[in-house]
């Protein structure tokens, strides 16, 4: 009996399964790969946005007029929890690398820098206030900065 054709068939059918395994592997990691970039593209807007609202909802108590100190003080605080902000902080921690991590913890803390000085009177436009806004900014720029790294989107040139 003449075995080469057997063989050959054989291992031709192996040739074909092992590619078609590699195939569908590869194209498995590729699938994931794009699942993990939506994931962490989902959790960096969420939490962009949801500093952003904060700051918006801290600023507008500020704006307002309240009786005493601790009135201040209660509805300040009330606005920065009220945002979704501490779950979309822990999502972020959850998903992130370590430079986002980084950032967004940094942007976080400045935005709290900023809920504190206007629980404790600090006013709309003041000096202290201008400062405070500006470390928010540069902090909320450098976050967005290593978030859109992160999801290999180029840097804003914005001026």
């Amino acid at each position: 009996m003449d075995w080469m054709p057997l063989l050959s068939t054989l291992a031709g059918a192996a040739i074909g399964i092992a590619a078609t395994l590699i195939a569908d592997r590869n194209r498995w990691r590729r699938e994931e790969a794009r699942h993990a970039l939506e994931v962490r593209r989902a959790v960096y807007t969420e939490y962009a946005s949801a500093l952003k609202d904060a700051g918006e909802e801290i600023r507008a108590v500020a704006l307002g007029d309240h009786m005493t100190e601790s009135a201040r003080d209660a509805a300040v605080r009330e606005a920065f929890r009220g945002t979704g902000l501490h779950t979309a902080s822990e999502q972020l921690w959850l998903i992130g690398p370590s430079l986002v991590v980084t950032a967004g913890n940094e942007a976080f803390h400045s935005l709290r820098r900023m809920r504190d000085a206007y629980a404790r009177g600090v006013a709309v436009g003041s000096a202290e206030d201008t400062a405070l806004i500006q470390q928010r900014r540069t902090a909320m720029a450098e976050m967005r900065r290593r978030m859109r790294a992160d999801l290999g989107i180029g840097p804003l040139e914005l001026d």
